[in-house]
């Protein structure tokens, strides 16, 4: 994987992207001359159109960004990646239509626009059907050989045969005499030279996966493998790479501490965020305006009870805000104001609701918060106080998520199912803690992105 502003991305997914992106341009470029012949217009040098073609190829990405046409799924069905691009390129349409209205001089003629998006998705099928069986494969495949053969090296196995793993292992060693987890570990007596062994097997990675760390990690065996220009991580660190979170089982405070991450110089990326929440807050209020107050009243109509419901939850260094929302539940949901997880089907949801939260509606109101400034479009989901006090006395580190502000939507909204029990709650904060530590306004603009896909396709929704 490559890391880019603090978030990996893989090699496969880095590639098929700046592919998918020379194939758009080349399109709208295409579609430029084709339809120049056509109506007799000179063709003149292509500097001198480069920002419609330009808008093009970032507009149809950007939508196949927002629909998973880069998800692991895509990767490794052709089926599934011909669909989610035909969903892109519809997406794309509108995108460009809404750039046309806006910025007339910076797009294709719609002329120029059809042709182009003939080109772009013909182009774009072909690399998949005919190049999907390599970026799904070991092409792309880091080779790595794992010092431990217990259960951490277990976990790593496991991960090795999930569809779409971005590594394959190439040997395991047993550090320790006696049994191990992983049957065809190789003890490390029976190596004479540990670094030279790892180089002729290939692996570009070592992975320290020791089940106790003190006083046996191989310091001569490490610094002799770093020279030889392999890389060496520890066992958290390949974790955090390959699941984009933070494993809570492994990870230590020295950890945490002494790691990459939680930078304390985020002024100017704050203060690019806070621009943004302000400026999308105040546009989105105006173009759903109505829409809000549409489904306020159909609420009123459905169900007895007020339109939009009010409940304190845990922001920012814990301090407690107003969160409102469209109310989707019954008016008596909550006896004597004790707090309830939501459940699956959960009966005290009205007929409207349900709609609503499958279509995110009743989420929009919070903008509002965020136009306050109490919240962000990008965080981790807000909890209420008695949760809170809850999930911190079960939950390592629960609290550390407060350190960032909370949002409409995150990292763990969009990787997670939503969830209501003490294992769903576990796992969102690995995704939170992950978030935290790695925050760019780069991720902001991913998971802004790829909020679109659960909105089309709500799995996770109750």
């Amino acid at each position: 994987m490559i890391r880019v502003f603090k978030h990996y991305v893989p090699h496969a997914v880095l590639f098929l992207g700046l592919l998918d992106f020379i194939i758009l341009f080349v399109s709208a470029e295409g579609a430029w001359v084709m339809r120049a012949h056509e109506i007799g217009m000179d063709v003149d040098h292509v500097m001198n159109r480069i920002w419609p073609l330009l808008s093009f190829a970032f507009a149809f990405q950007l939508a196949m960004i927002s629909v998973g046409a880069y998800g692991n799924e895509a990767l490794q069905s052709r089926r599934y990646a011909l669909a989610r691009l035909a969903v892109a390129a519809s997406l794309s349409f509108i995108f460009m239509a809404i750039l046309y209205f806006v910025v007339p001089s910076l797009t294709l003629w719609r002329s120029h626009a059809l042709y182009a998006m003939m080109f772009a998705i013909t182009g774009l099928a072909l690399v998949r059907l005919l190049l999907g069986s390599m970026f799904g494969g070991e092409v792309f495949r880091r080779r790595i050989m794992v010092l431990g053969a217990g259960n951490r090296a277990d976990r790593i196995r496991r991960l090795e045969r999930r569809p779409g793993a971005s590594f394959m292992v190439v040997g395991y060693i047993g550090m320790r005499e006696g049994e191990h987890v992983i049957e065809e570990a190789i003890n490390r007596s029976a190596i004479h030279n540990l670094s030279d062994y790892v180089v002729r097997l290939g692996a570009s990675e070592v992975v320290l996966a020791l089940e106790e760390r003190r006083n046996a990690i191989p310091m001569g065996d490490l610094l002799r493998i770093k020279t030889t220009g392999v890389d060496v991580n520890d066992f958290s660190t390949f974790l955090e790479r390959e699941t984009g979170r933070v494993d809570l089982d492994s990870v230590n405070p020295s950890w945490l501490i002494f790691s990459d991450g939680f930078s304390a110089g985020r002024r100017l990326s704050g203060m690019a965020k806070r621009l943004f929440d302000v400026v999308a807050s105040l546009l989105l209020l105006v173009l759903t305006g109505p829409l809000i107050a549409l489904a306020a009243i159909l609420v009123k109509l459905d169900s007895k009870g007020p339109a939009f419901y009010r409940q304190k939850r845990v922001g920012l260094f814990g301090e407690e805000f107003w969160i409102i929302k469209l109310r989707t539940m019954r008016q008596d949901a909550e006896v004597g104001g004790k707090a309830v997880w939501a459940a699956e089907n959960d009966p005290r949801i009205t007929r409207l609701g349900t709609w609503l939260r499958k279509l995110r509606i009743d989420e929009l109101p919070q903008t509002w918060v965020v136009l306050k400034g109490q919240m962000s479009f990008v965080g981790p989901r807000p909890e209420r106080r008695e949760f809170v006090e809850d999930l911190e006395k079960e939950l390592r580190y629960y609290a550390e998520r407060h350190m960032v502000k909370p949002g409409i939507t995150g990292w763990a909204q969009i990787n997670y199912p939503y969830g209501a029990s003490l294992e769903d709650a576990r796992n969102k904060l690995e995704y939170d803690l992950y978030y935290a530590k790695n925050y760019t306004p780069f991720l902001d603009a991913l998971i802004l992105l790829q909020t679109v896909r659960v909105v089309l396709w709500p799995e996770g929704a109750r």
